[in-house]
């Protein structure tokens, strides 16, 4: 009975080649990918471009603000097009060295946008908590730049091109291995790294905010106070008959016609 039902069709990543991967069914998260990457390489561009060609915007954070941008369209370049890619035909035709590579930028401009963003809240966390001692504190700008880099670059390749990543997980790599295919298999050390790695600046920055934003709100109720200051005589003129009357007394100049004590303010 079941022989008279068409089997389905396998689509393979390479016909003609031993190994091959399976290619399945499209994925409809390839237009959202391809809108992000336009998105990241395009505005990432116009920021860092906005504040190295206007001498108006060189400071420090804008500084740290352009290097975030160059990170996040280095992503934009080097990263999305080809998940786009990958997305859509759920193969990879790039290659494997190109895979390891692939594999190498995403990790480390992702990583480098994360510091970048940690030191950008420091930043403001020291600004907002200090703002007179500000420029004089926080003027290691260069240094958190170069943080931003070096550490992302230097780890990324240490887990992908010195072949510690997969220690001890030589036999499901290579059961897993298949020609059209780019897994990156990391063993259970470097996975807690990396969890390490990106929870760590972001608890950072979940903390600063956290501060910066009771700071705020803090300095909203102090001007809450200053403004109800200013809004009580409003509210004087606006319900107290007596208090509008001698306001328009004040303002004309009667009230240095007549003696304090013979002045009525309230109807008879």
């Amino acid at each position: 009975m079941t022989g008279n039902f068409p089997q389905p069709v396998v689509q393979l990543c390479y016909e003609d080649v031993n190994g091959f991967c399976i290619k399945t069914p499209y994925s409809p998260g390839s237009g959202l990918i391809l809108f992000g990457s336009l998105l990241a390489v395009f505005g990432n561009l116009i920021v860092m471009t906005s504040v190295l060609h206007f001498k108006q915007l060189h400071s420090l954070t804008n500084f740290l603000i352009a290097s975030l941008a160059c990170a996040d369209f280095f992503v934009g370049v080097t990263v999305m097009p080809f998940c786009m890619v990958r997305s859509v035909e759920s193969c990879w035709y790039f290659g494997a060295k190109f895979c390891t590579f692939h594999s190498c930028c995403d990790v480390a401009f992702c990583y480098s946008s994360v510091l970048h963003l940690c030191f950008i809240c420091i930043d403001r966390y020291i600004a907002v908590t200090d703002p007179l001692a500000y420029p004089t504190k926080f003027t290691v700008s260069g240094i958190c730049i170069s943080v931003s880099w070096i550490l992302p670059l230097m780890y990324s390749g240490a887990v992908f091109y010195t072949g510690a990543s997969d220690d001890g997980l030589e036999e499901f790599v290579s059961a897993l291995s298949c020609v059209g295919g780019c897994q990156i298999v990391v063993n259970q050390g470097w996975v807690l790294i990396d969890f390490l790695l990106f929870f760590i600046p972001t608890l950072v920055m979940i903390i600063l905010y956290s501060k910066i934003f009771l700071i705020a709100k803090q300095q909203i109720c102090c001007w809450g106070a200053y403004y109800n200051s200013a809004i009580n005589p409003l509210i004087y003129a606006l319900f107290y008959p007596w208090f509008r009357k001698a306001i328009k007394l004040i303002l004309s100049g009667d009230v240095l016609k007549d003696s304090p004590s013979t002045i009525s303010l309230f109807s008879e």
